[in-house]
């Protein structure tokens, strides 16, 4: 553990570095993630312009919903957007070198770089969230807070588990770079209430495919109140996709073929 916190304090501080370099870029790319926190915004209220709820979801509680992902996604790419370089670094041999490194390959490949500009997205995440309770008069009991932090947690590593078994398939098939874009599909479809969906696709995206727990059952907790069931149901989707994520990482790198053999 202490190896993995010193290795990430160098990956920490050339990420650091590498913006530096480039001031009006950095600056530029925070500007460009405002303006999108912008159009989420005005999506959301172009929805509500006409209608007071959208499957028994006001428009703050659907603030709450939307600012959720918005915030999950912005740690995602804060902290594990190198996810994405997989194939490059298996198309350019740049992995044969990280699986002879003496630290977990997993653990590089996740946390090489750290996506400075996304500071101002996880700011704006959890302002909104903050403002969206607020202004549906929202007051969260201390174990609801506790359960929706808890679920947010969990559904960070049940995407992160999801990203890295996607893009695992880089070792097996080299072009598939746009396996990132389904990853962003799947958090672009979670922004909306699963409530939407007929009771069968509910079922589905609770018991099978854990979409519900990217957003919707965390915002419940602070909307409805602390759902014992659904926090430890999140947990063990979360245990479970991290765990099996991590076995398909370690079974294909062993199974890897330098880029120059």
């Amino acid at each position: 553990m202490r190896r993995a916190l010193q290795v990430y304090k160098v990956f920490f501080r050339s990420s650091l570095s590498r913006e530096l370099e480039f001031r009006a870029n950095f600056l530029a790319k925070m500007a460009m993630n405002f303006v999108w926190c912008g159009f989420f915004l005005v999506t959301l209220l172009v929805i509500f312009n006409r209608t007071q709820t959208v499957a028994g979801w006001t428009r703050e509680q659907a603030f709450v919903l939307a600012s959720s992902v918005f915030l999950m996604e912005s740690v995602m790419r804060a902290f594990f957007f190198s996810l994405a370089e997989i194939p490059t670094m298996v198309r350019t041999g740049a992995l044969d070198a990280i699986l002879t490194k003496p630290i977990d390959s997993q653990f590089w490949v996740s946390t090489r770089k750290f996506s400075f500009e996304q500071i101002g997205s996880m700011i704006s995440g959890i302002g909104l969230i903050s403002y969206a309770a607020y202004a549906g008069g929202l007051k969260p009991a201390p174990v609801d807070v506790a359960a929706y932090l808890v679920l947010l947690l969990a559904s960070l590593v049940i995407f992160y588990s999801f990203l890295l078994a996607l893009m695992t398939l880089g070792i097996y098939f080299v072009k598939v770079e746009n396996l990132w874009v389904l990853g962003e599909t799947v958090l672009d479809i979670s922004r909306y209430p699963t409530d939407i969906y007929s009771i069968g696709l509910q079922r589905i995206f609770l018991f099978a495919a854990p979409l519900s727990f990217l957003a919707t059952v965390p915002a419940r907790q602070l909307l409805h109140g602390f759902d014992p069931p659904m926090v430890g149901l999140g947990l063990a989707w979360a245990g479970g996709l991290f765990v099996l994520s991590r076995w398909f990482w370690k079974f294909s790198s062993r199974r890897y073929s330098s880029a120059s053999s």
